[in-house]
């Protein structure tokens, strides 16, 4: 694994130059450098776009109790997504744009989430394999997981226990 990223820093930087000397070569230094320019300008625009709704869907998931698992995912992906397209070159950038589109993305996230926990990388732990009860899990083939270790309230409280011969004349004991 790390001779394969040693790899990727090395054969990315070169191809992403021999990419760029290429297109320069056809339309010219300055529309080269302003297509580049161009394209961290609008996908950090739409990333901004996505990241306000990728948070109010969080926001969703923990008012209604549930744990904001996919929100969480779609955040780190948006993130590498901005990474990709902060980055000058035509192949990140093309990567970056890629990761922008919900359904990649998600699907980009579901696979590495699968390799993970198929690989051992990662073990959930306590919730199934997902976020509550409308969670789907790779561990048992995308159906739902069941329930959420906590379905309902939490209610937190005292209590005496009263004997019969304790209770005040004229109460009800039906009604303890």
């Amino acid at each position: 694994m790390p001779l394969l990223i040693l790899l990727l820093f090395i054969a990315v930087p070169l191809a992403e130059i021999a990419i760029l000397v290429k297109v320069g070569q056809q339309i010219g230094l300055l529309w080269t450098i302003l297509i580049v320019i161009l394209t961290a300008v609008i996908g950090t625009s739409l990333l901004r776009a996505q990241g306000f709704g990728v948070m109010a869907r969080a926001s969703e998931a923990l008012a209604s109790g549930k744990m904001p698992v996919e929100p969480v995912i779609e955040g780190l992906f948006l993130l590498i997504a901005g990474a990709f397209l902060l980055t000058p070159g035509l192949i990140t950038d093309t990567v970056g744009f890629l990761l922008l589109i919900p359904i990649i993305r998600m699907a980009v996230a579901r696979w590495t989430l699968h390799r993970l926990l198929k690989s051992g990388a990662l073990h959930v732990s306590g919730l199934g394999g997902g976020a509550g009860p409308q969670s789907e899990s790779p561990q048992d083939g995308g159906k739902p997981s069941g329930h959420a270790p906590s379905d309902g309230p939490v209610i937190d409280g005292d209590f005496e226990r009263l004997d019969e011969d304790t209770i005040r004349p004229g109460r009800d004991a039906r009604r303890r």
